[in-house]
């Protein structure tokens, strides 16, 4: 195998148009993000049918862009690589379609990526020494796993939710209490000036001898508080709200992970997913872990959200064990780990 290996790498599961090119692997030589938001604030969530008519329009110059910032020619990259599922159907179309043709075109090897371990690997962008075993708790808008690393690429789904994932519920009671989309940078803002404990909500699954999820009930309890508040011609204090759902919802993250972390004796824990850029999270979890003497580790801020320079790396530890793909792969929206 060459000594430097450069893949291309297209990410439009959701509201994201991104395209990054990476030097085997965790040397990422450019990452470009076209985001949707402004086209879905008003939805109060992400449209489909919009979501994939704007990745028809961005692609192009976003591609463009970062063969551009990486100085790299389309004759100089190795493989192309995009992100087949889970997400929207019509979206991960766009990418997926768009890639397999410029690999066609190129002559070059096609990479379908798992978004998923996308989100978990772009942990080793961000810091490349991690020690194994690990475990990883990936949390986002429509996610949330837990899972067991005795080495990298050999893992162990542990648990997962049984209904909504995390990121979903921060969305839902975010559209409910008027604040808008995305919902969990709205409702951490608001949580910082609110009352963790103002408001008992319930914590679904920790009385469970299982690393599972459930937020569908906690989603459901705020519902109706905010429901009863207002039947009663009471004033919502959506600070209070706010940050009373966010601590029950990372109690239960964070318990989760501690008795995995412990019951499987790891040396590391890793975050993944748009909900790992939560900071109060991060710091609950990060102090609880360090009475156990156990690290955390999660990606930088702009490797949480959507992008592709995590599934040029998946890609390249996928080219290295000739993992390629037909040009026949079509979309899995439903995809799993």
């Amino acid at each position: 195998m060459k000594d430097s290996i450069k893949i291309l790498a297209v990410e439009t599961s959701c509201d994201e148009t991104a395209a990054a090119v990476s030097e085997n692997g965790l040397n990422i030589l450019s990452s470009v993000v076209a985001s949707q938001v402004d086209w879905h604030q008003k939805y109060g969530g992400v449209v489909p049918e919009i979501a994939s008519r704007k990745h028809m329009e961005f692609i192009n110059p976003v591609i463009d862009e970062a063969l551009k910032e990486a100085e790299v020619t389309l004759e100089e990259i190795d493989a192309v690589a995009a992100t087949y599922g889970p997400g929207l159907v019509g979206s991960l179309l766009v990418g997926l379609s768009y890639a397999k043709a410029m690999a066609l075109a190129l002559n070059k090897p096609f990479i379908g990526v798992n978004h998923i371990a996308g989100h978990i690997y772009a942990n080793f962008i961000s810091k490349k020494d991690i020690e194994t075993p690990v475990i990883c708790l990936t949390v986002s808008g429509g996610h949330t796993d837990l899972l067991y690393f005795k080495e990298y690429g050999e893992y162990e789904i542990l648990g997962r939710t049984q209904d909504d994932a995390a990121g979903e519920a921060f969305d839902k009671i975010a559209r409910y209490l008027g604040l808008g989309y995305p919902g969990g940078p709205l409702i951490e803002k608001r949580a910082q000036n609110g009352k963790e404990d103002a408001v008992d909500f319930p914590r679904p699954f920790l009385d469970k001898d299982n690393y599972d999820f459930s937020f569908s009930g906690l989603k459901t309890a705020v519902i109706n508080y905010i429901h009863n508040q207002k039947q009663k011609g009471n004033d919502l204090n959506i600070n209070d709200i706010a940050a009373s759902f966010q601590k029950a919802v990372i109690d239960i993250l964070t318990a989760k992970t501690l008795k995995a972390a412990l019951n499987k004796k790891v040396n590391s824990v890793i975050l993944s997913g748009g909900v790992a850029a939560n900071e109060r999270f991060r710091e609950v979890l990060k102090e609880r872990l360090a009475r156990e003497e156990i690290p955390l580790y999660y990606p930088d801020l702009k490797l949480c959200t959507d992008n592709a320079a995590m599934i040029s790396t998946v890609a390249y530890y996928q080219y290295k064990k000739g993992d390629f793909a037909d040009l026949d792969l079509n979309a899995d929206p439903n995809l799993q780990l």
